[in-house]
């Protein structure tokens, strides 16, 4: 089996694997005692780089948001293993009256609580989670840009910016003398492919821009889960997996993961991911497990080598 690849973050120094752990089932569809014995899977199987935010799991009925941070921070607690994991999150979605947004003051205000939910002095990478065109860019950038000089953080990425807004934070940067962004986090997978790829896929490459991409698996449609219209029965989300992406392409491109894990012996959620992982700018594709199980397959699909016909199948497959 091969290694897991270990990439560069951007510019930042940082170095991760090429996928990352998304922690928003901390907390929200797996308890703490099982995201303890995932984390230290994780650490175990060379997926260290772990990806979560403050808002995170405020949409679950009796949640208020940082759950997900707070059982990353009692877990770092209990093991003292922040030195062994690359450890990302995200401020800016709306964590109650007045909490929300990229100004200064909120910004100073959330790392703190971040920091403290999570139990560490430090935060490798803090991102804006999505666009405040309230706050000058400015303004956002000069308050992480404080964090960095104090240490609190090391470095910064965005999350849901357009095109147009992330090249103008890069040049605000660079006029300034103020940190950049050295990641993106957009939508991304094989069905969600025209938005990035039509743009901010340039400005990534352009720039040297960490992209870790969400949705990667297309919230389980590239599994193979959902094949019928009546597997929406086998999750909450199923029914609007199905009406966005059961339909002639989508069937298409599962046609084409299926063909290439059969001759392969594999599953087409690890083509799905490693097609990703091969793609240009793309550093490191998020994706989350519920399971032992499903950890095992993320595993497996890091290690993943496609050829270039698999690729090339694959691509055609999922043109738009």
């Amino acid at each position: 089996m091969n290694p897991i690849e270990i990439r560069p973050l951007g510019h930042s120094g940082i170095e991760v694997p090429a996928l990352t752990f998304g922690g928003n089932v901390f907390g929200w569809t797996v308890d703490q005692d099982t995201s303890f014995s995932l984390l230290d899977a994780l650490v175990e199987k060379g997926l260290w780089f772990i990806d979560t935010a403050d808002v995170y799991s405020r949409w679950a009925p009796g949640n208020e948001g940082g759950e997900s941070e707070t059982i990353i921070g009692n877990w770092l607690k209990k093991t003292g293993k922040r030195d062994k994991i690359v450890l990302a999150t995200k401020v800016g979605i709306e964590m109650g009256p007045e909490k929300t947004g990229l100004s200064a003051k909120y910004i100073r205000q959330a790392v703190e609580d971040s920091l403290r939910r999570l139990q560490t002095d430090y935060i490798d990478l803090y991102q804006a989670h999505r666009d405040d065109d309230q706050t000058p860019l400015e303004e956002t950038l000069k308050a992480f840009d404080d964090l960095i000089q104090e240490g609190k953080v090391r470095a910064i990425g965005a999350s849901n910016y357009s095109a147009d807004r992330l090249r103008q934070a890069l040049k605000i940067s660079e006029e300034n003398n103020l940190a950049r962004y050295e990641t993106l986090q957009p939508e991304y997978n094989l069905y969600d492919r025209q938005e990035y790829e039509s743009g901010l896929e340039q400005v990534a490459i352009e720039h040297n821009l960490g992209v870790i991409n969400y949705y990667s698996l297309a919230s389980g449609f590239l599994s193979g889960k959902y094949r019928h219209p009546d597997d929406a029965s086998k999750s909450k989300r199923g029914q609007g997996v199905i009406d966005k992406y059961l339909n002639e392409r989508g069937l298409r491109i599962l046609q084409a993961l299926d063909e290439v894990a059969q001759a392969r012996g594999i599953t087409p959620t690890q083509v799905a991911l490693a097609w990703q992982i091969v793609r240009p700018g793309i550093t490191a594709p998020i994706v989350s497990a519920t399971s032992m199980e499903q950890l095992n397959e993320l595993v497996k699909a890091a290690q993943l080598r496609l050829n270039l016909d698999e690729v090339e199948k694959i691509t055609q497959a999922s043109s738009y």
